[in-house]
């Protein structure tokens, strides 16, 4: 599947770098175009994928270069203000070559979470592709202001997308890591689910064509509809060999081993469970899921039509829906047979009914604090009795 890409903001500038980094190792060709949005200079500077000439930085008449400071309205205002200075980056991408754009950012900051439901709102307007968000939820300890800006972009940007996939930051990170550390690394986890999920379909120079293809117009439709979505992933690591292949297995080859192709069918059947069952991107339950696409990635020697049609049916019995597309993506010289599992229009999310909650009492926290502050401000200035006139 062939992306346009818009990074908004810190985190999602750093995604949609680290996303070019991804093309570059694998060769995969996801990304046709990326460009990166920005109110603060330095993160714009500390990107190392994206062109140069495609690095926007707006608001430099409120912000100065300087960031929103988690501001999000703020972040909205100069993302409508500096809307043609974004368009005039997003005119060099060659649309007629792309099958979808996809906005990503991270929702607890200011000018990700509050910019990016503006550009994809801007974006259905003018373009018939589909346009998706990538939106990256803050941790529950990163605190209140950050949760409040999550709940109120989640809330926008999942109105203003065709689909918007959302990872979890909360349920990635990992005790007594540094925050850097920490988000170079989820940074990476999003990369590669979402890399073997949209590339699934482009074919690399000297790959074996798949013999169950997904292409784009399999995970469109499986994205189609809208509401939010979450990804699955698992994989196992297995031995390479020259002999054998995808077609020997499908058309009961001479050289066919039975209970070799039994245990790749089991292999398939085990890795779609773990993924489905295993740490989503964003945790949900999966019954009541209204869509989902199963994508086998690796060596075309481990993956056969048996296993992934078993595992197809594994989902369709675990989500609810009759609408599970699956098929394989190969792989040769990964090392590794991967299950990448796209649930769809997911709705039994208790960490949004969280986030939703904590950010309501954030809210009035912050409105109480600020009535208090400004009572506190009062009685300092005018402590006397008797009251100094006002320059103004």
């Amino acid at each position: 599947m062939k992306l346009a890409m818009i990074g908004f903001g810190q985190a999602g500038g750093k995604i949609v770098d680290k996303f070019l980094e991804y093309d570059a190792e694998t060769g995969s060709n996801i990304v046709r175009a990326a460009v990166a949005v920005n109110s603060a200079k330095a993160d714009l500077m500390g990107l190392e994928h994206i062109p140069e000439e495609n690095r926007v930085l707006i608001g430099q008449s409120r912000v100065k270069g300087h960031g929103v400071g988690a501001d999000n309205e703020l972040g909205a205002e100069i993302a409508e203000e500096d809307i043609d200075e974004i368009q005039g980056s997003i005119d060099s991408i060659p649309v007629h070559e792309v099958d979808a754009f996809l906005v990503v950012a991270g929702l607890g900051g200011g000018t990700g979470s509050g910019g990016a439901p503006v550009i994809a709102k801007h974006l259905k307007r003018i373009y018939t592709e589909p346009v998706y968000g990538l939106g990256v939820l803050p941790g529950s300890d990163e605190g209140g202001i950050y949760t409040l800006n999550a709940a109120r972009s989640f809330q926008t940007f999942v109105r203003e997308v065709d689909n918007l996939l959302v990872f979890d930051n909360d349920s990635w990170r990992k005790t007594g890591e540094s925050v850097q550390s920490g988000y170079d690394e989820i940074n990476s986890e999003i990369v590669r689910r979402f890399g073997i999920l949209f590339g699934a379909g482009e074919v690399r120079e000297g790959q074996e064509v798949a013999e169950s293809v997904v292409d784009s117009s399999e995970i469109i439709n499986t994205l189609s509809g809208g509401g939010v979505s979450t990804v699955g992933f698992a994989e196992e690591e297995v031995e390479e060999t020259s002999s054998g292949g995808l077609l020997s297995r499908f058309r009961g080859g001479e050289d066919e081993d039975t209970a070799d192709t039994a245990h790749t069918t089991n292999r398939i059947t085990s890795l779609v469970r773990k993924a489905t069952l295993g740490r989503l991107t964003l945790p949900c339950e999966t019954d009541g899921t209204e869509r989902a696409l199963l994508v086998m990635a690796g060596p075309s020697k481990y993956l056969n039509r048996k296993g992934i049609e078993r595992g197809r049916k594994w989902l369709e019995e675990q989500t609810g829906s009759m609408e599970v597309r699956g098929g394989d993506y190969p792989t040769d010289g990964s090392g590794r047979v991967s299950s990448v599992v796209l649930l769809s229009g997911v709705t039994n999310v208790p960490r949004i009914k969280e986030l939703q909650q904590v950010a309501i009492e954030a809210q009035e926290n912050i409105d109480e604090i600020r009535n208090e502050s400004e009572e506190n401000l009062e009685g300092l200035v005018n402590e006397d009795s008797d009251e100094l006139e006002s320059l103004f």
